[in-house]
């Protein structure tokens, strides 16, 4: 069982949003859980064959590297949405009202603009190692067994961009809740301090039981 979200819903347009959003950003993330799965399955594959057969899986670091760009990025969207990136929380829990979501604001939009530059030096980056003309469409390869680099490449961009979806959502919230002055604006991660997050993970524990 996963821990209670923080974000809060309603029936606005921005909610909505978020809400479909999360839909894309869940799916994302659950893929990430399998490339993880599956890496593990391959390292225990590798360790008996090469135990009992001296024949261990052909590629085996190639395979890492290509698994280990998909499961870092595509989850980056579904973690900034329930606010588990690494955060100033020592400052920002100090922080009420209007100018709490004013420092949200200010540093979402920095990110948003990091995400920005990421996404157009990463896609240019797929760019250079993917071709119609090539084998396999890849220009460059791993060194093993060949593997084209270009779909590991191509993730990146890919969940940068959704990231910058979630962030200009958020951006929104921010700005609506400086506006209005609520003390809980939907699609964004509310701040909780330890203790709440405490008896959030205690009373998951005790619904599984």
């Amino acid at each position: 069982m996963s821990t209670p979200s923080s974000v809060q819903t309603d029936d606005t347009v921005l909610s909505r949003l978020d809400l479909r959003l999360l839909k894309v950003e869940s799916f994302l993330n659950l893929l990430s859980g399998i490339t993880i799965f599956a890496l593990v399955v391959l390292a225990i594959a590798n360790v008996l064959l090469r135990k009992f057969f001296n024949a261990p899986v052909p590629g085996y670091i190639d395979w890492t590297q290509t698994f280990m760009a998909i499961f870092a990025f595509l989850g980056l969207a579904y973690v900034q949405r329930e606010g588990g990136h690494i955060r100033m929380d020592l400052l920002v829990g100090k922080l009420k009202g209007r100018v709490l979501w004013v420092f949200e604001f200010v540093s979402t939009l920095f990110m948003l603009l990091v995400v920005t530059a990421l996404i157009y030096g990463t896609w240019f980056h797929f760019l250079r190692s993917f071709s119609f003309d090539a084998p396999n469409w890849s220009t460059d390869s791993t060194i093993d067994i060949a593997l084209p680099i270009w779909p590991a490449k191509l993730a990146v961009p890919i969940a940068f961009a959704l990231l910058w979806v979630r962030l200009a959502l958020q951006l929104w919230a921010y700005a609506r809740a400086i506006r209005t002055g609520e003390e809980k604006p939907v699609a964004v991660p509310l701040v909780e301090d330890p203790a709440e997050q405490a008896n959030k993970e205690a009373a998951t524990v005790a619904g599984a039981d």
